[in-house]
């Protein structure tokens, strides 16, 4: 307006908040290794995820290969942005490397003081030198089993157990299938024919994925579990009635006498999973029957389970198959990879908008959560009780950061 004074007329345009929005958005530079676990054929980006995070100025190094297990190639990742790197070396030189297995010694060795490690963590396989040694590089990692979304769910296990229990199904028709370890028989149910039964141990995301896959393909479902609650609302998921029972011996035993396949779905947030079945209730199965522990990552609830391998998967105990592999989703890897991606995607990106790893842990608690490493101090309460490792509470070291 003419004669507004200059001062006045500055005061309409809010010079600091303009700053402040261009300060905090931040380019980052991200890693993604070939797995070196002979069990991993996952990969935590698929091409589609880096070109979403080039197109938002970020750059990500892939090495050489990375993505071959998943059916993902380098051309793929080379037309997204990517650059292809020769060694897993040049890839650690990123700010954040993602992998999906824990890193193995010699990676560990690659691990550069105030870097980020995003990867799954498997306490049950570990030791306490692999946390003495990850806390003295001095890194900021974060554990695929601790993020939790928006609503307080652990994203990448409901995604990776959902995964597994609709695949636990699809092995199993294999192999009852098998004439070698199971008994020539379709799975499922045919006209005129007693459709398959299925047990399934546990009432979780595991379990009901599982049965999802059972019911569809025309299978009896028995749901065991020994809480009430769990066993109601696996109902109320699954939308229709199925037999539902707590763990009560006599009648766990009843049903396995007669059961086709037994699933093994039990999860605890912390330890080993207890184990249900002795061996003596897999010696009353069926012969040419399948058992598959998908609670092997956890320890096993079979105690005739023992961990065994995608190339070497089965073995039998009393006549019956068993599959005891810990990583289920590593069979269906293109699958699996695609899931991860879909979750880890959105986190870098908001990590970028609000201008760093610090910044993104301070104002998301949910992915705040997944740090048990936080630049070479141990955050997680259970590894601290674990191995008599001292610990600080990272929401009290994100209300000290600056």
């Amino acid at each position: 307006m003419e004669g507004q004074s200059p001062d006045y007329a500055n005061l309409l345009h809010p010079q600091e908040e303009m700053l402040e929005v261009a300060r905090q958005s931040s380019a980052l530079v991200i890693g993604v290794p070939r797995e070196v676990s002979g069990q991993e054929n996952r990969i935590s980006l698929v091409p589609d995820g880096v070109a979403l995070l080039c197109r938002n100025g970020h750059q990500v190094m892939v090495e050489q290969g990375a993505g071959i297990t998943a059916h993902f190639s380098d051309h793929e990742y080379s037309e997204a942005g990517a650059r292809i790197m020769n060694s897993s070396k040049e890839v650690f030189q990123a700010d954040i490397v993602l992998k999906v297995a824990p890193p193995s010694p010699e990676e560990m060795e690659l691990l550069r003081p105030r870097m980020t490690l995003i990867s799954s963590i498997q306490i049950a396989l570990q030791c306490e030198e692999y946390f003495k040694t990850l806390l003295s590089k001095k890194v900021t990692a974060l554990a695929f089993e601790f993020i939790r979304d928006r609503t307080k769910q652990l994203s990448i296990i409901r995604a990776m157990s959902e995964i597994a229990g609709s695949t636990s199904i699809f092995v199993a028709a294999e192999y009852l299938a098998n004439p070698e370890y199971g008994r020539g028989k379709m799975f499922g149910g045919f006209t005129g024919i007693n459709p398959s039964e299925v047990v399934i141990i546990g009432a979780g995301t595991v379990a009901e994925f599982a049965a999802r896959s059972a019911i569809g393909l025309g299978a009896q479902v028995k749901i065991f579990d020994n809480s009430v609650y769990r066993l109601r609302r696996i109902q109320n998921n699954l939308g229709r009635r199925v037999f539902t029972s707590i763990l009560h011996p006599k009648v766990l035993l009843e049903s396995m006498r007669t059961a086709d396949v037994l699933i093994g779905a039990l999860h605890t947030h912390e330890g080993r999973t207890p184990c249900i079945i002795t061996e003596e209730m897999i010696r009353q199965m069926k012969e040419g029957s399948v058992a598959i522990d998908v609670s092997i990552d956890q320890g096993g609830c079979f105690e005739t389970s023992r961990p065994t391998t995608h190339k070497s998967p089965v073995y039998k105990v009393h006549g019956v198959t068993h599959y005891a592999v810990p990583n289920i989703p590593s069979k269906v890897p293109h699958t699996a990879s695609q899931a991860l991606n879909n979750i880890i995607v959105p986190i870098l990106l908001q990590m970028g908008s609000e201008g760093g790893m610090e910044n993104l842990l301070k104002n998301d608690a949910g992915v705040r959560q997944g740090v048990y490493s936080y630049n070479g101090i141990l955050t997680n309460p259970f590894i601290s009780r674990l191995y008599n490792l001292p610990f600080q509470d990272i929401g009290l070291l994100m209300a000290a950061y600056h």
